[in-house]
């Protein structure tokens, strides 16, 4: 018999079961807002969200890949529970397994048993984790674009009920607004650090600072601007046609000390010879790097390499290397060159100044030649190629320059009137 309200007692224990999880999934979602309204750092809203997640669908793996739109692959940026190690690693295509499946297509996928046995499942080898019976994947967007997926995993066959899936994709659409936050900060800052970086470059090559302080300067201020594993400026020696390491903020001293690179050799060598740009994904696999077993060794993987030129003219390279796999963006090796520009005029405005000084004392010794060849013309009357020859013998004998020994002739000369 239904009660007076309406609402038989049988019923009331279900409908307080659901007032619970209905309770729990707005608490989950307010706990998930408020992360996202109070913190712009991406990292920390995807962990507390994968979290989160597991504790309210009670599953024993969740993971968040995210969209990378230059490359258009997902990676794995958050997991909880497997191989946290593998974050930034694990990479799919768009349409590449489950995942990317429900990534293109922009639909979710729900399966409650035998997941690796879908026709779209993908094994990574490289992920050894159980294997899971139910798979949940649910895309989340932003501005109508797909933004990434997120995934839940059971170990035994789970039914995924239609509040658990509508509660997934809310949290989607939130992780979504919260990814578009993220980068749009990440994007602010990164433009104030590269024209923070150009600005104090700018600042250093005309200060009063000798050049391997500068070009130390810059090397370190590039690697952070560029978050490089080694940043390094290698100059031509003309002569030899070597590229050498003068600066890298680099503590290896074998990476200091490794061989001087010939033009057109391994990738700094043809980026002087080719005078552009050349950008290697993983110079450990690069069958033109000539130190692959230096590279496995100080971790080095992607590698941006930009010529430092004077008027059409490389004078040497400045080298950006990764931890890890990174496809370098136009806006890169832009803000780069624009570096190695800067780099380029502090060593030719440096090789000209010695040039100059070069010359000055050369007109110097000159000078002085040409006076103290008077002196010992007039003192022992003899002609100006005798004067000469003096001077130049008396250069030999003693081992000094002939400027030493037209200054101390002057010097003997003037002592003599006095």
């Amino acid at each position: 018999m239904p009660s007076r309200r309406g609402v038989a007692p049988a019923k009331i224990p279900s409908l307080k079961k659901a007032l619970l999880e209905k309770t729990r999934e707005v608490e989950a979602l307010r706990r998930i807002a408020a992360s996202i309204s109070s913190n712009l750092d991406l990292e920390e809203v995807l962990k507390e969200t994968v979290g989160l997640v597991v504790e309210m669908t009670k599953a024993d793996a969740c993971l968040v890949y995210l969209l990378h739109e230059a490359e258009q692959e997902l990676v794995l940026r958050a997991s909880k529970n497997p191989h946290p190690r593998l974050i930034g690693r694990i990479r799919l295509e768009l349409g590449e397994g489950i995942t990317g499946w429900a990534a293109k297509e922009k639909r979710t996928v729900a399966i409650s048993k035998n997941a690796d046995n879908d026709p779209r499942f993908a094994f990574f080898h490289n992920l050894p984790e159980d294997r899971y019976q139910a798979f949940l994947s649910v895309p989340f967007t932003s501005k109508g674009e797909v933004t990434g997926v997120i995934n839940i995993q059971h170990k035994k066959p789970h039914y995924h009920s239609q509040n658990e899936i509508a509660l997934l994709t809310t949290i989607g659409y939130q992780v979504g607004s919260a990814i578009e936050n993220a980068r749009l900060y990440q994007e602010m800052k990164k433009k104030a650090l590269q024209i923070d970086t150009l600005s104090r470059v700018s600042h250093t090559i005309t200060s009063n600072r000798y050049l391997e302080e500068i070009l130390n300067l810059i090397v370190t201020m590039t690697a952070g601007m560029m978050n490089s594993k080694i940043c390094s400026i290698m100059i031509l020696d003309k002569k030899k046609e070597e590229l050498k390491i003068v600066a890298t903020q680099s503590l290896s001293e074998e990476y200091r000390l490794k061989a001087n690179v010939k033009v057109g050799e391994s990738v700094s060598g043809r980026a002087v010879k080719e005078r552009r740009p050349i950008t290697v994904l993983d110079v450990r696999c690069d069958p033109t790097y000539v130190f692959p077993d230096l590279a496995k060794k100080e971790e080095l993987c992607s590698l941006l390499s930009i010529p430092m030129m004077v008027k059409n003219r490389a004078i040497g390279v400045i080298n950006s290397y990764t931890s890890t796999v990174h496809r370098f963006s136009q806006e890169e090796i832009d803000i780069l060159q624009a570096v190695a520009n800067q780099a380029a005029v502090a060593i030719e405005n440096t090789a000209l100044l010695e040039q100059t000084s070069a010359m000055q004392e050369a007109l110097d010794a000159r000078k002085g030649i040409e006076r103290a060849k008077g002196i010992l013309m007039r003192g022992g009357r003899i002609s100006e190629a005798e004067a000469f020859r003096l001077i130049q013998r008396k250069s030999m004998n003693n081992r000094k320059s002939m400027r030493e020994v037209a200054e101390a002739i002057i010097l003997a000369s003037e002592i003599e009137q006095e």
